[in-house]
């Protein structure tokens, strides 16, 4: 459905080439609603159309989605891949080897893992002429400090980090130079949404949509949001200043705001209150060291054995469940995360029944990202 008077009708014509034309911003969101209708064509790429819109390759006119104008393709290659747009930039096949392998489109940012690849801002360039819904290229070199910050490096583009990401319909503001995005929690993040609105996760306790729940480690709302958009009441808890305005922010844009209830602290300063007022149904702690024992110049309460995980209990009701990331040697999958919930509950009086396990995705090398989900009576 057109949303401009005299787009381009090219229904019949040439229909293996067509892309409709919608401003960048959207591109994101067009992109998800044209897989819904299933007209999207996976098989070419979004291009610039005009400094402010992109043509998105379809393989019919959508019925469902605004656009400006449907518009035809005409010589566009069917399919195009980061190696093309290299050699076409004079690399040889032994460079292509080393050239990225991952990245990911989150908003108008590319966010790529340069490695060992040569000639990175030609990488960069490549990357934006095969995805032109984006603007700006980040090279990613891992996370540093307490706040756990990006290190990154604008190899291509505009150079402009904040952007809006859509996924699953939950839109994330964020600057991705100053918070972490990670991609591969993707499916997880969903996941969140649909315990929630279908009481997947473990049956009765903390099924229903009037969960009240804890996010200990919010960031920008990465599970606080799809959560919240379920129906769910969140407390939301997270102490970096820059992620908490992004929480805020994006409580706002998803129009969840009377559903979170946000705190700039650290989260185990904040837990005691649900001692003495309101447990809550569920505890999601997505933050990988949460389960580590306790050091020796820690923030925990005195008597805690694990840095996290006492005040993770002391929130939750009896009955209710735990979501618990951590980054696990993959000799100790599943085996120490459970481990250490079950001698944490133990210590607090406190029984635990494993309801699921997952591997999210990988970590590092030989370290694995794990979830186990537990309801603790």
């Amino acid at each position: 459905m057109s949303d401009e008077q005299g787009g381009t009708d090219t229904a019949g014509e040439g229909a293996d080439a067509l892309a409709v034309v919608v401003a960048k911003p959207r591109s994101q969101t067009v992109i998800e609603q044209l897989q819904a209708e299933g007209v999207y064509d996976a098989d070419r790429s979004v291009r610039e159309w005009e400094t402010d819109s992109v043509a998105i390759p379809v393989t019919d006119p959508p019925q469902s989605v605004t656009y400006r104008e449907v518009v035809r393709q005409v010589g566009e290659p069917r399919v195009r891949t980061l190696a093309d747009h290299l050699r076409e930039r004079g690399w040889t096949d032994a460079e292509c080897e080393q050239a990225p392998s991952s990245w990911a489109v989150i908003g108008s940012v590319v966010l790529v893992d340069i490695g060992d690849s040569p000639r990175p801002p030609e990488v960069g360039e490549a990357l934006l002429a095969l995805h032109g819904e984006a603007d700006t290229v980040l090279a990613r070199h891992g996370i540093d400090g307490d706040h756990r910050e990006p290190d990154v490096e604008v190899i291509a583009g505009t150079g402009d980090t904040e952007t809006i990401h859509t996924e699953h319909g939950t839109r994330y503001s964020m600057d991705l130079a100053e918070v972490m995005f990670s991609p591969g929690n993707k499916a997880e993040r969903a996941r969140m949404g649909e315990v929630v609105s279908e009481g997947r996760a473990s049956g009765d306790a903390a099924s229903d949509t009037d969960d009240h729940v804890l996010d200990m480690f919010a960031g920008i709302g990465y599970f606080t949001l799809p959560m919240a958009r379920a129906g769910a009441t969140v407390t939301a808890v997270e102490r970096n200043p820059t992620a908490f305005r992004f929480l805020v922010e994006n409580t706002m844009l998803n129009d969840v705001s009377e559903r979170v209830h946000p705190y700039r602290a650290d989260c185990r300063e904040v837990v005691s209150g649900f001692a003495t007022e309101q447990r809550v149904d569920r505890v999601v702690m997505g933050y990988y060291e949460a389960s580590a024992p306790r050091a020796e110049d820690s923030r925990a309460p005195p008597d805690a054995s694990y840095e996290y995980l006492d005040s993770a209990l002391t929130a939750l009701a009896p009955g209710g469940v735990l979501h618990m990331h951590e980054a696990t040697p993959e000799a100790l999958v599943f085996d120490r995360p459970i481990e250490r919930l079950e001698s944490a509950a133990a210590a607090a009086g406190r029984s635990v029944e494993v309801l699921d396990t997952r591997r999210v995705k990988g970590y590092s090398e030989g370290v694995a990202h794990v979830v186990v989900d537990a309801r603790v009576d």
